[in-house]
């Protein structure tokens, strides 16, 4: 189990629901928009958002956000130091940095005493491609590499008594994420904050990412989690949050099931399932709706569902609990299940 630590008004670790976040992909340097896009990706379910802080400009704009937000931001930092020095001055809750591309021990202790003064956690992100060299020359660009190099990290911050920490260990290759969670998940008890980075986009980057943090949460690993995605941000928020569902970590959702169909489906599954599944898509409460193409195995595969129909040629049965409530016209099916749906919440 994971130790708690704070990230503004949101608490990771410590066996918590893991936390979805994003990162956004508009002008940090434009305040104003990159306000908007906050409160956009908040909306859709992102807990902790990511921000580029790469020039003074940026700064700036990072700081007009964090005065009217109290979304956890997080200011993504290569090189300048003096940069994660004023996000953590700005009010930023995380200071994401990799120590070795900081510069000197000096530098980082500076970094670290005003994390320290602001109240700003720290994450320790490395990936595959920025590897300590020596490292590399002993083990090769190996999950084992990729966890001693962050630990390596760790041990520059933890010198000064800073223990805010949380750690990522990211690859695009699926398998070499997962072996590297799996060996820094044995080294320390630190928060981890989960994604298969540069996952790309469309339906691969999906399944790559489903696979890689998916697998890790099965295993108790994973604090934070980021589906990376080339894509609008949202839909990395939307992905996030399905790996959740579909794990039965998240069961504050209507959980849409259906049968994949057959030469016995009688009714419209396909488009009757996905209709239910989009009007229902704000309901955060634990509700099970199965919609299943015919009586041969409807009533028992959907059972358990707190609503369910099993349809027939003309006429379909509405069951509750593998118990048959009423029989109804083709024609009445949705409507019937959306309203028992809003009776129940």
């Amino acid at each position: 189990m994971s130790r708690e630590v704070k990230i503004g008004k949101v608490s990771i670790g410590n066996n918590k629901i893991p936390v979805v976040q994003t990162m956004t992909n508009v002008d940090t340097a434009d305040g104003v928009l990159l306000l908007k896009e906050i409160q956009r990706l908040s909306s859709a379910g992102a807990e902790i958002i990511r921000a580029s802080v790469n020039t003074e400009d940026a700064l700036k704009g990072f700081a007009y956000a964090c005065r009217n937000t109290d979304v956890p931001l997080v200011a993504d930092i290569h090189f300048d130091y003096q940069l994660a020095i004023g996000a953590a001055k700005a009010g930023a809750a995380k200071i994401r940095i990799n120590p070795g591309n900081i510069g000197s021990q000096e530098r980082v202790k500076e970094v670290v005493s005003a994390c320290r003064d602001y109240g700003a956690a720290i994450r320790v992100g490395v990936n595959k491609g920025s590897l300590d060299v020596d490292l590399v020359e002993k083990y090769g660009k190996t999950p084992e590499a990729i966890v001693e190099s962050a630990m390596r990290q760790v041990e520059r911050i933890e010198r000064y008594g800073f223990t805010d920490l949380v750690i990522s260990v990211k690859s695009s290759d699926v398998s070499e994420t997962v072996e590297s969670y799996r060996l820094l998940s044995k080294s320390t008890d630190y928060p981890l904050h989960l994604g298969v980075t540069e996952a790309g986009g469309g339906d691969l980057a999906l399944i790559k990412s489903s696979i890689g943090i998916g697998s890790l949460l099965l295993s108790g690993i994973g604090d934070t989690i980021r589906v990376s995605l080339s894509d609008d941000p949202i839909s990395e928020v939307y992905a996030a949050k399905n790996i959740l569902r579909a794990l039965g970590i998240d069961k504050n959702f209507v959980n849409v099931i259906s049968c994949p169909t057959c030469a016995r489906t009688s009714i419209d599954v396909i488009g009757l399932a996905e209709r239910i599944r989009k009007a229902t898509i704000n309901v955060n409460k634990p509700l099970k709706v199965a919609i299943m193409g015919c009586v041969v195995n409807g009533l028992g595969e959907g059972e358990d569902a707190d609503i369910g129909v099993a349809g027939g040629k003309d006429k379909s049965v509405i069951f509750s609990k593998g118990v048959k409530i009423a029989t109804i016209d083709n024609a009445d099916i949705e409507k019937t299940i959306l309203e028992l749906i809003n009776e129940r919440i």
